[in-house]
């Protein structure tokens, strides 16, 4: 298989890598409906796809999304080239990650050489490493340790006990995600972030985006596949309405209440807020936060007012 990692850096102790860090955020919930859907571990598929694409980095991921060196064998579907063992050798090309990894796992349950793995407890990643490297799935006599280091270092065997995972992040083929925490950023904190791709956060069980200059409901139902009609109808808002720079724009339906944490907590009004705004903020549908707020919604509110969350 390929490869592009230099393989002599594991025979010394193997180093956290943030690379690696951000591959596993981006995919291990496709690794893990993989594994639920045809039985190869989670663990195994992350650590296999870090080292044969190295973290996703490599020419050959960036060209044709294949994350795990599958070269051609018959393969009827789009290929790309590239030098190997030997010169321009075939490669398997996919239209998204989601396909690699879906491919990864029927190219082990098709080839007799790997039924026996099948046979392990998807638990076991040691005999999983090991049985892979005896089936010939990699010529380096240390790409067994190198995935077991992988899979130690980062804790990814955690996800082989999974009984079920995000089909958001799933259907998205996987997203650069940043979890906040138990608090929602400040919106002023990531505007400044350029083109390209939004930052995906998560908070209270759901998603958002930061508003950059130039978003519209249009574009983001673009680049994030929801129809702009189910996002403007998230954020209760009109299709056509315009967004704020720095606000926050929700991709799923938003909650009844805050998260637990905020049971018996008041959020202190500031500047001129509103019932809609703080709604946003801590991703609460506004007609339950007003039913939570019925006197405040009445009057209005006034820097000061405790607003009650959960």
């Amino acid at each position: 298989m390929y490869s592009f990692i230099c393989l002599s850096a594991y025979s010394q102790q193997l180093k956290w890598n943030q690379a690696y860090q951000t591959y596993i955020n981006k995919y291990k919930d496709i690794a893990i409906a993989g594994m639920l859907e045809h039985g190869v571990p989670a663990s195994i598929s992350l650590a296999q796809g870090i080292l044969e694409s190295s973290a996703g980095l490599s020419d050959l991921a960036q060209r044709s999304n294949n994350h795990f060196g599958i070269k051609c064998h018959g393969w009827l579907g789009r290929t790309v080239y590239h030098d190997d063992d030997a010169r321009s050798e075939c490669f398997r090309a996919y239209d998204t990650v989601w396909d690699s990894y879906e491919d990864h796992c029927l190219f082990l349950k098709t080839r007799p050489r790997y039924n026996s793995l099948f046979g392990l407890d998807r638990t076991d990643y040691r005999g999983w490493a090991y049985g892979l490297k005896r089936a010939g799935y990699a010529t380096n006599p240390s790409y067994a340790k190198q995935l077991i280091s992988i899979i130690e270092l980062y804790g990814l065997n955690q996800y082989d006990r999974a009984t079920d995972y995000d089909h958001f992040m799933v259907r998205r083929g996987g997203i650069d995600l940043y979890n906040p925490g138990t608090v929602p950023l400040c919106g002023k904190e990531k505007t400044a972030n350029g083109g390209g791709a939004h930052i995906l956060y998560k908070y209270n069980d759901n998603y958002y985006v930061i508003v950059r200059p130039s978003d519209t409901f249009k574009s983001l139902s673009k680049e994030f596949n929801i129809s702009q009609h189910k996002l403007a109808r998230y954020n209760e808002r009109g299709m056509r309405d315009a967004l704020r720079v720095g606000e926050f724009i929700w991709l799923m339906k938003k909650k009844k209440k805050a998260p637990k944490n905020f049971k018996g907590f008041l959020y202190t009004v500031h500047s001129s807020e509103s019932l809609y705004d703080i709604s946003q903020k801590y991703g609460i549908r506004l007609k339950s936060l007003i039913k939570k707020n019925k006197a405040l919604a009445e009057e209005g509110l006034r820097i000061g007012d405790k607003v009650r969350l959960y």
